[in-house]
């Protein structure tokens, strides 16, 4: 027998988890918290600010494929954390977030930092809920993990008052519930396989459209076959991009428009309609179109646009299941409508490349994407932050790899490049990653190149500097920031490496040097302040109102 505080109980289930990585910033009451998980054998990574911290997991979890763990003191350093949860909730990321709070027994006193953070909390998570004595601290650590990781995946957190994480218990009546549980996967039935392959079969003009559920539910390898098998055109949302090499023969990025409006059946897998495509309503879709629609999620199927067939089920098993009957049935996608796609994906390309290959100053922010994509390996890890820089990010930078593409997400928040960035090198040591970041969003973060630093984790940060936020001079005020500040000068007054670059033709050695450093480092490029992205309009789906 021996007695354990609630700090140790907590860190000791985090082993039994499988956790190896925790961001947090030190404080009370969970000073101890961390040096437990450190003497469990947990890498703690401590955090220059807990939005750093919150963000940091994410990127983590985004490509690890495992709930990100962040950790903050009471009071106002867990409602920094909310910030980059409440990103991860409509992102649909599996995290795990722990907030220190003001003890138990001091609560309706006015006491220090004494303020009803689940509360706050429970908006923006799958789960949140309060732990109230150190002998189920492991138990609730472990329903947050499995919560996290259900069939609707999301941030989950946990309120830890201070008397519960330094209670002190007998651990043999402490209950430790074995880890790394993940939910079965659901699988469909054999009937609505039999329909949505009749349906794709019929259709003279079918797509497959995947979003993040693919990845979650490691099914990159079935979403492959099953396009090779049906010879479908495929499109992924943002936060599924990479499952599949978007230089597959059937990917035709710049012709998506095209192909979502002109499509008569589209097989929908891991996805929501939401605003990023326009709800599923025409014009944006046709309004005759046949949607079958595969979620874990019973409530998505059918929200915001009628379907033909839903099925609740996992991916990767649906994944398979289609494929096994489209060999059956002989199932073949029509290459008219390749042609077609491929015809309009290359001419548009083609107009898009002179800009990106353009040797004019001031500098193009798509030749800047091209010198990114043109430098890093194939595998590497793209994390794009900014508005006009996110924008030209996702039109020119193709991901070729799982969890190799980080975008800010359906909450459009800026300032998630560096600490994504920081989050993805901690999952994957081996991999190159990139944060291709506006000048705005940049100095949001930038603290926590000091954190890379300390903890060895090398990324490289691209400065698009189009001297202010939407890109440049403009009546609003406080619209133009200027293209004078030394931002390298910051990285590298933290230890990292800087350099600022000025000429097109320097962009790519630049980008070679920051690498070779080994360091945390900044490619500070002045671009032009006027080029736009001819991208969806950010208005059009924002909560902007334009004066008339």
């Amino acid at each position: 027998m021996a007695e354990n505080s609630g700090s140790e109980l907590l860190a000791r289930q985090m082993r039994e988890e499988g956790v190896e990585d925790l961001f947090y910033l030190m404080g009370g009451p969970i000073i101890e918290t961390a040096g437990f998980a450190g003497d469990f054998g947990i890498r703690t990574i401590d955090c220059r600010h807990e939005q750093g911290a919150a963000m940091a997991a994410h990127g983590y979890a985004r490509v690890k494929r495992s709930p990100g763990i962040c950790l903050a003191a009471s009071g106002p350093a867990t409602t920094n954390l909310l910030t980059g949860v409440a990103n991860a909730y409509l992102d649909g990321v599996p995290m795990v977030a722990l907030g220190g709070a003001a003890a138990l027994r001091a609560f309706d006193s006015d006491a220090f930092q004494e303020y009803d953070q689940l509360t706050m909390a429970k908006p923006v998570t799958r789960w949140a809920a309060r732990v109230h004595h150190a002998d189920r601290m492991a138990e609730y650590f472990n329903m947050a993990m499995r919560k996290a990781q259900g069939p609707k995946p999301g941030p989950t957190y946990l309120d830890l008052p201070g008397d519960a994480l330094y209670e002190r218990v007998d651990d043999s009546g402490v209950w430790f519930p074995p880890g790394g549980q993940r939910p079965a996967r659901p699988a469909p039935d054999e009937g609505s396989i039999e329909r949505a392959i009749e349906i794709l079969s019929e259709a003279e003009r079918p797509l497959v459209l995947s979003g993040s559920g693919v990845f979650w539910s490691d099914a990159a390898a079935e979403l492959r076959e099953f396009i090779d098998t049906a010879r479908i055109p495929f499109y992924t949302t943002p936060l599924g991009r990479g499952v599949v090499p978007e230089d597959h023969d059937l990917a035709f990025l710049a012709s998506r428009g095209q192909a979502f409006r002109e499509a008569d059946a589209i097989l929908v897998v891991g996805t929501r309609f939401n605003f990023i495509i326009s709800f599923g309503h025409p014009p944006r879709f046709a309004e005759d179109v046949k949607v079958i629609q595969i979620d874990t999620d019973s409530t998505e199927l059918g929200h915001n646009r009628p379907i033909e067939l839903g099925i609740v089920a996992d991916a990767k098993v649906s994944l398979r299941a289609l494929t096994d009957k489209a060999k059956e049935v002989g199932l073949q996608g029509s290459q008219d409508w390749i042609a077609r796609l491929g015809e309009s994906d290359h001419s548009r390309r083609q107009r898009t490349l002179e800009m990106a290959e353009s040797d004019a100053t001031p500098i193009h922010p798509l030749r800047i994407a091209n010198e990114i994509v043109n430098t890093v390996e194939r595998d590497a890890i793209i994390c794009i932050d900014g508005m006009e820089t996110l924008n030209f990010g996702r039109q020119w930078i193709p991901a070729f790899a799982e969890g190799g593409r980080l975008n800010s997400g359906p909450n459009g928040c800026m300032g998630t490049g560096i600490p994504f960035a920081m989050g993805a090198k901690a999952a994957a040591p081996g991999r190159q990653v990139v944060a291709f970041i506006g000048d705005g969003s940049f100095l949001m973060n930038v603290q926590e190149f000091d954190t890379m630093v300390r903890h060895d984790l090398p990324i490289v940060a691209v400065i698009n500097n189009n001297g202010g936020w939407t890109g440049g001079p403009n009546t609003t005020p406080g619209r133009s920031l200027g293209q004078s500040q030394r931002y390298h000068d910051v990285v590298e007054a933290l230890g990292g490496y800087g350099e600022l670059v000025m000429k097109p033709e320097e962009i790519r050695p630049a980008i070679e040097r920051a690498f070779a450093s080994g360091k945390p480092a900044c490619v500070h490029v002045v671009a032009d302040e006027h080029a736009r992205a001819s991208t969806v309009p950010f208005g059009g789906y924002s909560t902007m109102m334009q004066r008339e």
